[in-house]
């Protein structure tokens, strides 16, 4: 068990802690370099950029379980089918979603109410990804595809080049060439671009235990396909549009400055949940694996020691980012923006709670779709992404910025509570699959 989560989960946080911290300097450097009006222009246009790259999400996702679950029952054939149809089925939607965009970002943007300087940035660097959404947003599914095929290593060294490459660029395009906004955006997509094609090269090649064949789009597959990939693509879709109207809030009660201080904590969350996702989604095609098998017992040790770390390491980055929280605040905050600086630490103060509790409905959501139980991770899936957050949201309005920053934190708190439920129900099918062994 030890040598799989070395072989398996540990690439895999590795691989999003990188990114993580790519992420951290692509808002530190917009932040520092750009201004606070460029860095509140990325934070209001992002839930429109990570919408655009859940449609890979879905596919990815959802087609990586029966791919899995079909390679556990030795049907290469099949997995192979699912495999090719995921990957045009991608490249379609994200032509389609990319387009839409493109066409309706000021209008998108100005809808959230603002002004027309944050509007212009905000098209800016949201169109760019929308050229590009066609051939970059597959990597967020052949990085399943390569680990389901055992190349964990080489799918870490991929996300790793990816940051690499991007804040190369993205530094290039800032500091020497003196672009503006867009060339944060542009810099991510050309390091993507780089990433797909390497990504693809051994399965073009055909040494791969999935391979590109004649593409088979019936309904079972499609249908397989998208309620696997339901918990991943709702949590994104629902996140993304709670926040987009959490941002609304944040206009009517702060404007930008408390937009930008909002952005200081989705930045500092985008270091620790991947790590948490990581370690979870890396974890997924050995669980499908071993639920097509019916290696029931060996499922059980895997989840329990996934559950153990997890829990861990919210503990521990909670306790970190409490000690860290002006140090952090300052990565992104020029020094003299003090205003701004003071309201990004009382707000970290009140969020970072959320992580003690996170990691439970994360690492059960993830688990219930890696076994293809499609609608209980839906369920935690929504609620933590958009029904408990909306439910606080009201509930909390007459705190004003501080019931915004204590959103996650509850919303969290009711998200675990509903995930060990669903978990003791889960466990009386699961006593009885034990029984059958």
């Amino acid at each position: 068990m030890a040598k799989l989560f070395t072989i398996v989960a540990v690439p895999g946080v590795i691989s999003m802690l990188v990114s993580a911290l790519y992420q951290i300097i692509d808002g530190a450097i917009v932040g520092k370099v750009l201004g606070s009006a460029a860095f509140a222009a990325v934070n209001l246009v992002m839930p429109l950029v990570i919408i655009n790259f859940s449609i890979a999400d879905l596919v990815g996702v959802g087609s990586s379980v029966p791919i899995a679950i079909k390679l556990g029952e030795k049907d290469e054939k099949t997995a192979s089918e699912i495999f090719s149809s995921a990957c045009l089925l991608i490249v379609g939607l994200g032509t389609i979603l990319g387009g839409v965009l493109f066409f309706s970002a000021e209008h998108l943007v100005r809808l959230m109410g603002a002004d027309e300087e944050i509007v212009a940035m905000s098209a800016q660097y949201l169109r760019i990804y929308s050229v590009c959404s066609p051939v970059t947003t597959i990597m967020f599914a052949v990085d399943n595809y390569l680990r389901i095929c055992g190349r964990v290593k080489y799918s870490m060294f991929l996300n790793i080049l990816l940051s690499f490459v991007s804040a190369g660029l993205e530094i290039v395009f800032l500091l020497v060439f003196k672009m503006g906004i867009e060339g944060a955006s542009l810099s991510t997509c050309i390091g993507l671009l780089l990433c797909v094609v390497l990504a693809f090269k051994p399965f073009l090649r055909g040494k791969m235990q999935l391979r590109f064949v004649k593409p088979r789009f019936d309904r079972t597959i499609l249908m397989s396909i998208f309620a696997n990939g339901a918990p991943t693509f709702l949590n994104n879709i629902a996140g993304r549009v709670t926040s987009i109207i959490i941002n609304v809030f944040l206009l009517r009660l702060g404007g930008a400055t408390a937009i930008s201080a909002y952005g200081v904590l989705m930045y500092t969350d985008s270091l620790v949940l991947p790590i948490l996702y990581g370690l979870c989604d890396s974890l997924q095609p050995a669980i499908g694996y071993n639920y097509g098998a019916q290696n029931y017992s060996r499922i059980w040790q895997i989840e329990r020691r996934c559950f153990a770390i997890c829990g861990v390491l919210s503990i521990v980055m909670t306790a970190i980012i409490l000690l860290l929280r002006e140090p952090i605040v300052g990565i992104f905050v020029k020094s003299d923006d003090t205003a701004l600086i003071a309201l990004s630490v009382h707000a970290l103060s009140l969020f970072v709670f959320a992580y003690l509790t996170r990691w439970i409905s994360l690492a059960t959501q993830s688990y219930l779709s890696a076994i293809g139980m499609a609608g209980y991770a839906t369920i935690i899936s929504l609620s933590i992404a958009l029904v408990f957050p909306l439910i606080v949201l009201f509930s909390l309005r007459s705190l004003g910025l501080d019931g915004l920053w204590l959103n996650l934190p509850v919303a969290s708190l009711m998200a675990a509570i509903l995930a060990a439920i669903l978990l003791l129900v889960h466990s009386k099918q699961w006593r009885r699959l034990k029984e059958n062994i």
